[in-house]
């Protein structure tokens, strides 16, 4: 064990620690002290910290004192309390910030007296946002003030030039001082106010330096006091760490009312504004946006931007190792392209690279694929991605993202006007996901006709037709309970003559039927499994 003496670090006085100690670095409180942190694992980080006042000495009362003659030692009432049916709300109505897929994600627009955490990589294009934010409010008749300390006040305006956000209602004030900046809010009185970033503010007479933790929960927490007290929108930026999480304490997004995460790949056009937290709306919304020379732009529909298909309505030749799904994001259906590409290894341990997709669930799919399906893929690197920088965490894309190895296996692509939308599971079979009519409703408009889709995804007073049959048999019957044997073994076979090779694939569990309906001019086939799935498309 490294002691405290061999790292360098000073031991404080127990005597002067009596309220406890607290780590500079990541905000951890710890009762004794300790030479490494134990959240953070930083050396010399803990510090002692004041005591506070007990509060029977502090009020004056203690045991013997009443409870009421205690509180009203302490502070007064600065309103009495009130029924929720007599609260007057239309002091909290959201007013629109302009932008419309931001007041998607944010529930219809911006509450007074709201406090927005919005969170992103550097050079992503939060400030842009909100420059088009403050001056569309400002145009909308609600003035609008922006405290910068990461830039002067020439640069924003040049970049407000560049963009098109000009307007007298639109002030801006470089300051890092919290005091400095509260004094800005009561000369200019604005409707909105944007702080760029809260790390580079910092307040008189705390200790630690600017984006310290000390500093920024003060910071925060005064923030946070006055947009209350005076009704005042207010966006504060934050930065991120390097593995994507908000910068500073965590109490930081407890005390925020919303929390946005601004995504993006660097080298692309595309962004997403993320809701992590909303106390007044959705938490599970998004907003697409497109950054170019002149800004960031709102998209209504980004589905053709997850697509590399080239053709009418976003369908084009068919190449193997891609597949569409659907996904959802909040109430949005989103139709995007998994790729993937199997190739022989020359290394003793196969490679497995996965980009917008989660690498655990890529390789749990892999495994099914493998052991269920009969595809071998031991000895060859696998490769899974998405299209455009979308990041698909939803399980419904797990059918796509098997179909599409299975195809870069074979060599042999999909159909071109073929979506999949499923959850696979470790014995095969795939689950039913939520909202699939909707779904289907976005692929057909984007000139789809093909579906596979769980069993039991649509009802049978949707499909304007209905064909049972195909592949498995019927479970309930006779010919079911003795022939299932034959029934897997065509299975078997028809997966083997998909290439030589493969050894055989696991039976089909269910054993339940392929359902064919129609829904708004799209053939959907509803499969129990993935042997199903695979068995459907390659029969033909």
């Amino acid at each position: 064990m490294t002691s405290s003496r061999a790292s360098g670090v000073s031991r404080p006085s127990a005597r002067a620690a009596s309220g406890g100690f607290r780590c500079s670095g990541c905000g951890a409180e710890s009762v004794r002290w300790a030479g490494r942190c134990v959240r953070c694992h930083e050396w010399g980080t803990l510090e002692a910290q004041t005591p506070a006042p007990r509060r029977g000495s502090a009020l004056g009362g203690g045991r013997g004192g009443g409870l009421g003659s205690a509180a009203a030692a302490a502070s007064e009432v600065t309103a009495p309390a009130q029924s929720v049916i007599d609260v007057d709300v239309t002091a909290a109505q959201r007013r629109p910030t302009g932008v419309d897929e931001l007041d998607r994600v944010l529930g219809g627009g911006l509450v007074p007296g709201a406090v927005i955490l919005l969170a992103g990589e550097p050079g992503i294009g939060k400030s842009t946002l909100l420059l088009e934010v403050a001056a569309r409010s400002a145009a909308g008749g609600s003035r609008a003030l922006i405290v910068t300390g990461e830039e002067s006040a020439a640069q924003v305006r040049l970049r407000a030039g560049r963009t098109g956000a000009l307007h007298e209602d639109l002030w801006i004030a470089a300051e890092t001082d919290l005091g400095a900046l509260l004094r800005h809010v009561e000369q200019v009185c604005p409707a909105l106010l944007v702080v760029d970033s809260v790390q580079t503010i910092s307040a008189a007479g705390v200790e630690g330096a600017a984006g310290g933790v000390t500093q920024v929960r003060e910071v925060a927490a005064v923030l946070i006091r006055t947009a209350k007290a005076l009704g005042l929108a207010t966006v504060l930026v934050g930065h991120v760490t390097k593995d994507g999480t908000v910068a500073g304490p965590r109490l930081l997004e407890h005390l925020v009312d919303v929390v946005l995460h601004f995504e993006g790949e660097r080298h692309s056009m595309l962004r997403l504004v993320r809701a992590g937290k909303n106390r007044y709306g959705p938490a599970d919304e998004i907003g697409c946006f497109e950054m170019d020379d002149a800004g960031i732009h709102g998209i209504a529909d980004p589905s053709g931007l997850f697509l590399s298909r080239s053709g009418t309505g976003g369908v084009g030749a068919a190449v193997p190792g891609t597949c569409v799904t659907v996904t959802m994001e909040g109430r949005r259906p989103l139709v995007a392209e998994v790729q993937a590409l199997v190739a022989d290894s020359a290394a003793q341990v196969p490679r497995r690279a996965v980009s917008g997709l989660d690498p655990a669930r890529v390789a749990m799919i892999l495994a099914v694929v493998e052991r269920r399906g009969g595809i071998r893929l031991g000895r060859s690197d696998v490769y899974t991605a998405t299209v455009g920088g979308v990041r698909l965490a939803e399980p419904a894309a797990d059918l796509a993202t098997a179909l599409a190895v299975v195809s870069a296996m074979r060599d042999r692509p999909l159909p071109a006007d073929l979506i999949t939308i499923g959850e696979v599971g470790l014995a095969g079979e795939v689950r039913a996901v939520g909202g699939v009519p909707r779904r289907l409703a976005a692929a057909a408009r984007l000139g789809f006709r093909r579906a596979l889709v769980p069993t039991g995804s649509l009802a049978s007073g949707s499909g304007a037709g209905l064909v049972t049959g195909g592949e498995g048999h019927d479970p309930g019957g006779a010919q079911g309970r003795a022939g299932a044997t034959r029934g897997d073994s065509a299975q078997a076979r028809a997966l083997r003559a998909v290439g030589e090779g493969d050894r055989a694939p696991r039976a089909n569990h269910t054993g339940a039927t392929t359902t064919e309906k129609t829904f708004e001019g799209m053939t959907v086939t509803e499969v129990p499994d993935l042997v199903a799935a695979i068995t459907h498309m390659y029969k033909t």
